[in-house]
């Protein structure tokens, strides 16, 4: 009777959650649940990226996510898509199959061009395997943002913490303080021994914080704040 009786609870459950759990756009399952990060609503990734090629609004509520690259206000879920997986037995499967047959059927097409453009393109991917693995996070979603030199007023450590060059930064969202702290310290040629605060909007956030987790819960709740999000830097003041 256990056996008999699981699918109905799946059933029932997958019934009960639809409404979470599928795309406004496509009305099937979220695959690949990619969340708009300014209105928090929820479209499979393929849908939401080719809806803003037309548009830059979201689709369910029609707030205007971004004025000229909403692909920047993108997050993939990953932790809901797990849970749809566990919810629609079979789905994951069957994703990965069709993903499978997708690539085989391009690559065949690829393959019937000979020297075309798109053979070159593969051959020119494999000659710089080590070119690709640099870039491994741009499916990641992006986030631009300003560091800002700050300085304490006073403190002798300030003449070796200079202003970026070049202060704006586009990067994955989810960089972390600590990551952003290495890459000042490469740029501004800092010794080991001179640490650094990341602030937003004067406060000092911690090493594992994420950029993305900084923008939703620090920068966007300020009505007054505008995009790109502005961190700034200062020496680390020892009060000891």
């Amino acid at each position: 009777m256990a056996t008999w009786r699981t699918p109905l609870v799946q059933t029932s459950l997958v019934k009960d959650f639809n409404h979470f759990i599928t795309c406004y756009l496509c009305r099937g399952y979220l695959i690949k649940p990619t969340t708009v990060t300014e209105c928090l609503h929820t479209f499979c990734k393929s849908c939401i990226i080719q809806h803003f090629e037309d548009s830059n609004d979201c689709p369910k509520c029609g707030i205007q996510v971004h004025e000229t690259n909403p692909l920047e206000m993108l997050r993939l879920d990953n932790t809901l898509e797990e849970i749809i997986f566990k919810l629609v037995p079979g789905l994951r499967e069957k994703e990965g199959q069709q993903e499978i047959d997708f690539w085989r059927k391009n690559k065949s097409k690829e393959n019937s061009q000979g020297d075309g453009l798109g053979s070159k393109k593969l051959r020119v991917s494999d000659e710089d395997g080590d070119e690709d693995d640099q870039d491994y996070h741009r499916s990641d979603p992006q986030i631009a943002i300003c560091l800002d030199c700050l300085h304490n007023n006073g403190y002798a450590a300030d003449n070796t913490v200079k202003c970026l060059m070049k202060k704006f930064v586009h990067c994955s969202s989810r960089v972390t303080v600590g990551t952003i702290k290495k890459f000042l310290s490469l740029k501004l040629k800092l010794s080991s021994s001179c640490e650094l605060d990341v602030l937003c909007n004067g406060e000092i956030m911690g090493k594992d914080h994420t950029l993305e987790f900084i923008y939703m819960t620090r920068w966007r709740l300020h009505s007054d704040n505008r995009y790109p999000m502005v961190l700034e830097y200062r020496p680390r003041i020892d009060f000891g």
